[in-house]
């Protein structure tokens, strides 16, 4: 299976979104018409795709990382 356009644009997106002057969620709005959650979500599942991997390994596990990281917080937060 192969990366649509839409995939490979929110992963060129999630590169660079920052140069769009906006938050991400507001960028995210604005060049693709989803909410921040619907952004998330999204790009949450596609970074779990091989293809993803193999399009941009460097970037997706960047994003897996930062995932990663933020689940282990928002558990910490949970226990404190």
């Amino acid at each position: 299976m192969h990366l649509t356009e839409l995939e490979r644009s929110l992963l060129a997106f999630e590169r660079h979104w920052w140069r769009y002057g906006a938050s991400r969620a507001d960028a995210a709005r604005r060049r693709f018409g989803l909410s921040g959650s619907d952004h998330g979500r999204i790009v949450s599942d596609l970074i779990d795709r091989e293809e993803a991997l193999a399009h941009d390994p460097v970037l997706v596990r960047r994003l897996r990382r930062m995932r990663a990281t933020r689940r282990i917080q928002r558990s910490e937060r949970r226990v404190a």
